[in-house]
Formats: C-alpha cells, structure tokens, sequence
C-alpha cells in the first residue's frame, strides 16, 4: 500500500489497524562508470514496496536525495547537507505523527545516510515532546539498512568476495538491474580499483577514487543475482518490521 497512491480516508482506516510506516530513502550519487545514479535510491524503493507488500504495510514515498557530498565532484551526483537531511527528516516524522503514526521503518539504501539518520531521530524524538503531540512518548524510529541484512552480506560473499567492495557494489548494480533491466550499462572498468582511503571532501574522494567504485567489481553482477538480493532482503526486512512494530 503506498501513499501517495492511497486517499486521506483509506490511511484513516489503516491507522485504525496499525501505527507503522515505512519510509524508503536512499541517494542520488555516481556508482561507478556503470552504475545508476539512482541506485540507492531504487533499491530502497524495490524493496520497501515489497515488505510493505509482504507485510500489508504503508509505504511512503521514497526520499531519493541523501546525504552525499563526498560524490559530488561528479556530474549528476547530488546531496543534502547534513543539518538539511535532519530538518527534512524531522518535518516528515512530525507530519505523520500528527496524523497518529508512532512507528517509523526506514529502509535505506546509502551508508552516508547512516550517521544523519540517527541525529535526525534523536530531533525528531526532542521535537515531537516540545510539542505536546499526542503519544509523542510512544514514537520509534528503526534504521533498516538493506546491504547489511546478514543474508544479503553472506551472498554477496560467496557470490564476489572481496570484489563486492564497499561502493558501486555489484550487489547493489545487480538489484538495479533486476527491477530496471532496460537500463542496464556496459563500459570497460581497470583492474586496478582503489580502497581503503579515508572519506574527507568531494574533491579528494574523487583523487582517491578517480571512477567511483571503492574496491567493487560491478562487473559481476546480474539481474539473476539481483532478484536473490532483493528476494532475501524483502524477507529479513518484513521480519524485522513485524518485530519491530510489536515491539514495546
């Protein structure tokens, strides 16, 4: 069930039924020279809609821009400051929350996003009490990274090794071309593959990661791989919702 395609009447209804939202948020950033812009973005989506599939959930729309800078001395990329993913993220929470949501799932698709997340809960939680919103005491935000559900990790393991890397992962470009496999891209990728640097700014990422790819080999991947990926993470994650929202 998602949002956007539902009435104000139809979430009345849900919410007599459950306090729970999912809100999928990835990134807009480079994933190597044959990787999505979108990719984090589009995993996040896949795969929130399939556990609210799964789990007769509300989905949100997906926040598609995160907290990238360090890509953005590449063309496309795209990214919010910090403190801007923080105030967006509480206005959304406060939002819902007005409207009777307590449990908050994020699904996300980007590492960067990680740290930002965590802050913008802890506003959130502070903010909502300012306001005296009804059952403010009883909103909970989980983080739900879908790369590292122990299942996903060990396919990625047995499926690439070390060459899953840590960016433009082909576990992440296979799950892009499992749910968009008219986008598929080709272009010729160098042995030699930086890791292991530092991230400071834009600038120097690009100096230390001239194509993107942090120790990856996207090469490997394929949609095959890419419905497994997305196969295991829906399951874990419906899990971890169910859980989650019959939890204290």
């Amino acid at each position: 069930m998602q949002l956007h395609l539902s009435t104000w009447t139809e979430v009345e209804t849900y919410l007599e039924r459950s306090p729970g939202i999912i809100i999928p948020i990835g990134s807009t950033e480079q994933h190597g020279p044959t990787g999505l812009i979108g990719t984090d973005a589009i995993c996040a989506e896949a795969i929130a809609r399939g556990v609210g599939d799964a789990t007769n959930a509300l989905v949100t729309p997906t926040i598609n821009v995160g907290m990238a800078l360090h890509h953005t001395a590449f063309p496309g990329s795209m990214s919010l400051k910090p403190s801007t993913l923080i105030q967006l993220v509480k206005e959304y929470l406060t939002s819902l929350a007005r409207a009777g949501f307590t449990r908050f799932f994020f699904i996300n698709g980007h590492g960067g996003n990680m740290a930002t997340l965590k802050a913008a809960f802890a506003e959130t939680y502070a903010h909502l009490d300012e306001l005296n919103i009804p059952n403010a005491d009883r909103v909970q935000c989980r983080l739900a990274n879908w790369f590292m559900c122990g299942s996903v990790y060990k396919l990625a393991k047995e499926l690439y090794g070390n060459e899953e890397g840590s960016h433009a992962t082909p576990s992440e470009v296979a799950l892009t071309q499992y749910v968009y496999p008219e986008s598929i891209k080709q272009a010729p990728l160098s042995e030699e593959v930086a890791s292991g640097h530092p991230i400071y700014g834009a600038a120097d990422f690009r100096r230390r990661y001239p194509d993107g790819r942090m120790g990856s080999n996207p090469a490997l991947a394929t949609p095959e791989h890419g419905k497994q990926f997305y196969e295991l993470a829906v399951k874990e994650l419906s899990n971890n919702y169910l859980e989650f929202l019959g939890s204290e």
